[in-house]
């Protein structure tokens, strides 16, 4: 059993900067395709950001491109969000989620899901 827990999420002001971590354990993190997912009160669970198992191919939405990179390091077990120029309309719990089936922008593909860690930027 894959588990997941994120961690850095906090409160910031707009245009600062956060870096979220997400810690795996019980799989094989460095098969799996990761990503961060977002969602805001009364929205829908949302893309952001994917990475692939190798560390060679990323995807963004385009709301978060130029602004976030997402990374990992496979020794550690652990991927990241680092999020610049934070606005408020970033405000919302994130996700992060292990081996998606399929397209890595749906939500419902993914295999594991971490706890979420608020990310609240205020104005």
């Amino acid at each position: 059993q894959v588990q997941l827990v994120e961690s850095g999420g906090g409160l910031v002001q707009t245009g600062g900067s956060l870096r979220l971590s997400c810690a795996a354990s019980g799989g094989t993190f460095n098969r799996y395709t990761m990503g961060w997912f977002r969602q805001a009160p009364g929205k829908e669970r949302e893309f952001v950001a994917a990475i692939r198992w190798s560390g060679g191919f990323t995807d963004y939405a385009d709301s978060v491109k130029g602004r976030f990179t997402i990374s990992r390091e496979n020794a550690k077990n652990t991927e990241y969000l680092q999020m610049n120029s934070l606005k408020p309309e970033d405000t919302g719990v994130y996700y992060c989620a292990a081996r998606p089936r399929g397209s890595w922008h749906e939500s419902t593909n993914y295999d594991y899901w971490g706890q979420g860690t608020q990310v609240t930027v205020s104005s």
